[in-house]
C-alpha cells in the first residue's frame, strides 16, 4: 500500500508513519504501507484560522498530492492532506482560541476527516497570530527562543512542554480520518 501525503514536512511524514504503524497492530495489511510525500501548493490561507479553513485546506493538500502524482504518471492506494492552524470559540462572551489539526483520507472516490485533539492557546499568542496577521510558526520561533519549531515539536510541543507533539497531534487526526480504510466492515 502506497500512502502519498500532500506534504514535505518532517513532522508530517513522522505523524503518517506512526499511524500507520498503530493500524498495522489492527489489520496487518498496514504493516507494508509505504509513505510518498510531495510538497503541494494549495489555496489554504498560510495561516487557517477556523476549522472551515482547516478542513479545506486538508482536503486540497490531499487533492494536490493526487494531482501531483497523477502528471508524474504515478498513484496510491490512499493520498492525504494535513492541515494545522487556530479555531476560537466565544463562550458565554468569552473568546477561547485552540490550535488543533485536521487530517482529510481519500482513496479517490471519497474521503474522510479526523481531527487532532486541541490545546488553549495563551491570549497573547493568539492576539500576535490573529491580530497582527502573523503565521504561528513565526510567532511560536520568538515565543521558544527556538527556529523552525515546525519541523520538531511544533507549537503543540511548546504549549505542552513536549508532552504532545505536533506529530502526535496529526498522529491521532490520521488514525480518526483513516478508520473507514482500517475498519471498513463498520463503514459500508
Amino acid at each position: 500500500m502506497i500512502i502519498a501525503l500532500g506534504s514535505d514536512r518532517a513532522a508530517k511524514i513522522m505523524a503518517v508513519r506512526a499511524a500507520v504503524a498503530r493500524i498495522a497492530t489492527v489489520d496487518a495489511r498496514w504493516s507494508e504501507a509505504s509513505v510518498t510525500a510531495r510538497a503541494v501548493e494549495t489555496d489554504a490561507p498560510a495561516m487557517p484560522l477556523t476549522d472551515w479553513e482547516l478542513m479545506k485546506g486538508a482536503r486540497s493538500r490531499a487533492e494536490a498530492v493526487r494531482a501531483q502524482l497523477q502528471k508524474e504518471g504515478g498513484s496510491a492506494e490512499l493520498y492525504v492532506g494535513l492541515e494545522g492552524g487556530f479555531h476560537s470559540v466565544n463562550l458565554d462572551d468569552e473568546w477561547h482560541t485552540f490550535l488543533r489539526g485536521w487530517a482529510y483520507a481519500t482513496n479517490g472516490d471519497g474521503g474522510y476527516f479526523g481531527a487532532s485533539p486541541s490545546v488553549t492557546v495563551p491570549s497573547s499568542i493568539a492576539d500576535m497570530v490573529i491580530d497582527g496577521k502573523r503565521e504561528l510558526g513565526i510567532v511560536i520561533d520568538e515565543v521558544a527562543n527556538e527556529q523552525d519549531v515546525r519541523s520538531r515539536q511544533g507549537a503543540w510541543g511548546v504549549l505542552s512542554r513536549d508532552l504532545l507533539t505536533r506529530s502526535m497531534s496529526f498522529e491521532a487526526a490520521l488514525i480518526a480520518a483513516f478508520a473507514p480504510f482500517y475498519n471498513a466492515k463498520l463503514y459500508r
